[in-house]
This record gives structure tokens, C-alpha cells and sequence, in this order.
């Protein structure tokens, strides 16, 4: 893991590692192949998680942190999508919209666990320099992959939530790949988000008695 620490190149004055750019660019490729409903999505991320916890540890413990997290949400993605994957007919989940219920939870799972673990990186400032927006980011990720694995339409906002976020934040930190990663990620949140809406709409369409399913 030491070799991909090592910078890769530099780009506008910021030094890339090898590291940030792996890790990011297979985050890019999960994003992309959870808008697609692939199964596959999953070991991505949890690869991404791996490599980015690489990058992250001994500089970053807090972002460290999230990405062990990152990497158990996505074990918990892969068997949730495993179990529902023939719901759709086509092999893939069925995309929804939440609840009301479960955004006002998802809503105050964000709230609270960001304050939580915000006085958490307040009270070991060795687990992040920037313990708010760090925990925004920490916690916001882990909401979006759990509402992603239930496959709720609402996942796509939360990831553009992070996005306005960690854009100025992986730059501030000096990881410029990482922010350019999710610079890109916010236009594939709209067009996932585009496709999903419409999936989920279809599939609660209700169908005419006599007519062809």
C-alpha cells in the first residue's frame, strides 16, 4: 500500500497519489454502476473503500474512519441487492421513493450522527482537522449507500448533499483528484437520479386488468 502513496503526477500545483486517483476512480465507476442497478457496484465500492483507506490513514484518521465504514455499507448493499435483485423482472432491484417515515429518519440519522460524530473529531482532534464538515461528510456517506442499498430514489440527493461539501473539502486537504472525482460525481448523481425517478414511476405504475404486463 505504501508504493500507491506515492505521487502519480501534479495537476494545476496539486500533487495526485496514486492512492486518491485509484480509489476515486473506481468510487466513480460504483456511482456509475449503482445508476445502471448493477450487482457489481458493490465490490467497487468496497474496493474504492480499501484503496481510499490507504490514502487516508496516518494523515487523515477521521476519513480513514469513513471508509471502513463505507466498506461494511457495502457489504451490506451487495446482500441487500443480492436478495431483492428479481424483483424487476431484468435481474436488478426496483428502484422507490422512501416513505415519508423513512426520509424523516434518514434525515435525522443524518442530523444527529453528524452532530455525534462531529463532537466525536472535536474531542480527538488527531481523527480530523475540520471535525464538521469531516462528519458531514462521514456520516452523509453513509446515508446515501444505506438508502442506495434499499433502493430508495433519495440516495441520489443525499450523495449531491455530500457533494457540495466535499468538493472544497478534498481540495482544502489537498487531495485535488478526489475533489475533481467529485466535481464528475454531481453530474452523474442528476442523470442517475433522472433515470431512477423515471424507473421508480414505471414501476408503480398500476397495469390496465387485460392488458399485457
Amino acid at each position: 500500500m505504501n508504493s500507491l502513496n506515492t505521487e502519480a503526477f501534479t495537476l494545476f500545483g496539486q500533487h495526485i497519489l496514486w492512492s486518491d486517483m485509484i480509489g476515486n476512480i473506481l468510487g466513480l465507476i460504483a456511482l456509475a454502476l449503482g445508476w445502471r442497478r448493477n450487482l457489481w457496484s458493490w465490490p467497487v465500492q468496497f474496493a474504492s473503500g480499501l484503496i481510499l483507506f490507504g490514502a487516508f490513514y496516518g494523515h487523515l484518521t477521521g476519513s480513514a474512519g469513513k471508509q471502513v465504514v463505507v466498506m461494511l455499507v457495502a457489504l451490506y448493499g451487495w446482500w441487500q441487492w443480492n436478495r431483492n435483485k428479481g424483483a424487476s423482472g431484468d435481474g436488478h432491484i426496483v428502484p422507490r421513493f422512501a416513505s415519508w417515515r423513512e426520509r424523516g429518519a434518514l434525515v435525522g440519522a443524518a442530523a444527529v450522527g453528524t452532530v455525534a460524530v462531529a463532537l466525536l473529531f472535536k474531542a480527538y482532534p488527531s481523527l480530523s482537522w475540520d471535525p464538521w464538515p469531516d462528519a458531514y461528510i462521514f456520516v452523509g456517506t453513509v446515508v446515501a449507500m444505506y438508502a442506495q442499498a434499499r433502493g430508495m430514489v433519495e440516495f441520489w440527493i443525499a450523495w449531491l448533499l455530500v457533494d457540495l461539501v466535499g468538493v472544497p473539502l478534498n481540495f482544502a486537504n489537498g487531495y485535488a483528484f478526489s475533489g475533481f472525482v467529485y466535481v464528475i460525481y454531481g453530474a452523474l448523481v442528476l442523470w442517475g437520479m433522472r433515470d431512477w425517478w423515471l424507473r421508480s414511476r414505471e414501476s408503480a405504475r398500476p397495469v390496465m386488468e387485460g392488458a399485457p404486463a
